[in-house]
């Protein structure tokens, strides 16, 4: 009889370091998580949408700032050290050079520039950066390869969701075909909800008053609606076009974050049809 209970205690012992040693185990592999750094939130978006739990995310340049004239400081290339992946845009290598990522010591990280061309607050090119990133993280971290590409596959039936549902309220709005004067930053995703972009314009160090000047007469001519700035390049570029026009103008993001409530592209996409439409109706 003690000797049937000696072998019970061992047994049920030898179970329960088993189990210790696997709840150990798991508690590693939440360690695990692959450390990604990202150049913009559009990419740290799609990279958190994809990776959930299985990523870490940190992004460089802040959503409401413009990415091509934003002062890099040490701690924010700092943030390379220990990651194992670094995601930019292929037009962000003049900012981060390669003796730039060199200057951070980190033989482990891989950088890898994204070629999507186009406005990414566009479901169409939303949908391909989708499928770019997935297929990096598939690549970078193969043991969770499946987990990514099943979570693409989701992320990118919920654009083609958002895009019907946001196609819905534009041509009830009836924006297909409202003569707009824009950002050039915002052509893109102007043209998507169907816009006839008239004519586009740079920063506003750019407008000087010849090209104002030129710009009201091309908006003149053409009958012009609407004057649409970009958030991150200048909010109140076209103020002075929208004036002379006698329009209302409105101020659209680029990346998600840009606004309060818009960190993911969902939302962010959301608030640029909510403004466009509203900015038309004169609300």
């Amino acid at each position: 009889m003690v000797v049937s209970f000696g072998r019970r205690f061992w047994g049920l012992a030898v179970v329960l370091a088993a189990l210790l040693v696997l709840l150990a185990g798991c508690g590693k592999q939440e360690g695990k998580q692959l450390k990604v750094v990202t150049g913009t939130s559009l990419i740290a978006a799609i990279v958190r949408d994809i990776g959930q739990d299985r990523v870490d995310v940190t992004n460089i340049i802040p959503p409401a700032q413009c990415p091509g004239h934003f002062d890099l400081k040490p701690s924010d290339v700092e943030k390379l050290a220990n990651a194992r992946l670094f995601l930019r845009h292929e037009w962000q290598g003049k900012m981060f050079t390669e003796d730039l990522i060199a200057s951070v010591h980190n033989p482990e990280l891989k950088v890898v520039p994204l070629a999507v061309a186009g406005n990414w607050m566009a479901p169409p090119v939303q949908k391909q950066a989708v499928e770019a990133i997935a297929g990096v993280l598939a690549q970078a971290d193969p043991a969770n390869k499946e987990f990514y590409e099943q979570n693409a596959r989701q992320v990118t039936a919920a654009i083609v969701e958002k895009e019907k549902e946001l196609r819905r309220k534009l041509d009830d709005a009836g924006v297909a075909g409202v003569k707009v004067l824009c950002s050039e930053m915002q052509q893109g995703f102007l043209k998507w909800a169907g816009c006839d972009v008239v004519g586009t314009y740079g920063r506003p160090e750019e407008l000087t008053p010849q090209v104002i000047r030129q710009l009201v007469e091309q908006g003149r001519a053409a009958g012009v609606r609407l004057v649409v700035d970009n958030l991150q390049s200048g909010p109140e570029a076209g103020a002075g076009i929208a004036r002379e026009l006698g329009v209302p103008r409105v101020t659209l993001s680029n990346f998600p974050g840009g606004f309060p409530g818009t960190d993911s592209w969902s939302s962010a996409v959301e608030k640029n049809v909510t403004l466009l439409i509203d900015a038309l109706a004169g609300r």
